[in-house]
């Protein structure tokens, strides 16, 4: 048996491989991918633009500017003069903040009283505003516990100290790069095999493949291990970018993160056979595997935390293997978690991979009869 399925796979091998446009398909994307969102998808903000409306010219206020001029995620683009300048910038785009400080801010801080610091935030992108008011009340703390110790003055009775475990710098990118790991794993092994059977059928050779001596049962599994076998190169090469290339830390164990990768891969190729079972043509099978991708992704805590979905869609997300997978990466590469606390995180993904797999032998037999 093993013979007749090994002879079967390298002949997959073979014609993915014969094929300019599926070689290119495999290797080419998921790398430009890779740097694409390594690079261009962080939630961290530099060179923000933003303008100066300073009423004041005393020492501290010009002491308080030079906290964000001096910041490496302001720039200045704009001094204001007036108030009617400042509903255009806004408008236009060409700043995001303004920090207006009034006349009295000065005045108000050496008789002992509040001094108000008002930044007013383009609001439009909701996410980038919060993150520019996060670094706004960091320069104006900074600015508030240096002026009390200066002029003698106690702090705060009860004062902050953040201390962020597993991401020091707290730098979106150890977050955003593990899961491109998972993301770009499932989508090249998803089109390997969602496209393996309906590319035969569209091309007139699967009724050669019937007529061998295979059992359906070898037809898939021969089927399988080449989608395998992509995947898992696939992401060892990714993992290699993001520790050697991107300076993510990798933490944890290599046997606890390959497990993972194993039986991720296993439930991703079940999928995958499924559609190509139920696909005719390769535009079918096309379309089928990003019916899949597309909620698989939104549904996996790549970007939005799981919680923060309404409870249905909670629950949806238990039958997706990425969102398990994504756990396991996260947790090998940032925390070193070990491989007795990720079995909470193997085992949905053996049952995942382990039906998906039944249902696509059974969808198989059911389309060959």
């Amino acid at each position: 048996m093993w013979r007749r399925v090994l002879a079967l796979a390298i002949k997959e091998f073979l014609v993915l491989l014969k094929d300019p446009r599926s070689r290119s398909v495999i290797i080419v994307p998921p790398f430009v991918q890779l740097l694409v969102f390594g690079f261009a998808a962080t939630y961290d903000l530099n060179d923000v633009p933003f303008a100066v409306y300073c009423e004041d010219n005393g020492v501290d206020a010009q002491e308080l500017l030079a906290g964000f001029r001096h910041s490496r995620h302001f720039s200045e683009a704009a001094a204001i003069r007036h108030d009617r300048e400042i509903a255009p910038l806004i408008d236009s785009k060409e700043v995001l903040l303004v920090v207006r400080i009034g006349p009295r801010f000065s005045r108000d801080l050496r008789h002992r009283r509040p001094a108000a610091v008002q930044a007013i935030v383009d609001g439009r992108d909701s996410n980038t505003a919060l993150v520019a008011l996060g670094y706004v009340r960091n320069i104006v703390d900074r600015f508030n516990r240096e002026w009390s110790a200066r002029h003698g003055l106690p702090g705060p009775s009860a004062r902050l100290q953040p201390r962020s475990w597993f991401n020091p710098n707290l730098e979106s990118r150890w977050f955003i790069v593990p899961g491109i790991v998972g993301l770009l794993t499932l989508v090249v092994t998803m089109l390997v095999t969602a496209l393996s059977v309906a590319r035969e059928r569209e091309q007139g050779t699967f009724d050669q493949t019937l007529v061998a001596p295979f059992r359906p049962g070898e037809i898939l599994l021969g089927k399988a291990i080449p989608g395998f076998l992509i995947g898992l190169a696939e992401a060892s090469g990714i993992i290699l970018a993001a520790v050697y290339g991107f300076g993510i830390p990798l933490l944890g164990d290599l046997t606890t993160l390959y497990t993972g990768l194993t039986l991720f891969l296993i439930a991703a190729v079940g999928v995958g056979l499924m559609i190509s079972s139920l696909a005719v043509t390769q535009q079918q099978g096309l379309l089928g595997a990003f019916l899949f991708l597309v909620p698989a992704i939104i549904l996996s805590g790549f970007a939005t935390p799981i919680m923060n979905m309404p409870p249905l869609l909670q629950r949806i997300t238990v039958v997706n293997p990425l969102r398990y997978f994504l756990v396991i990466l996260r947790g090998v590469f940032l925390e070193g978690t070990s491989f007795d606390l990720l079995l909470d995180q193997f085992w949905p993904l053996a049952v995942i991979g382990a039906v998906t797999l039944a249902l696509a032998t059974w969808l198989f037999r059911r389309r060959l009869y």
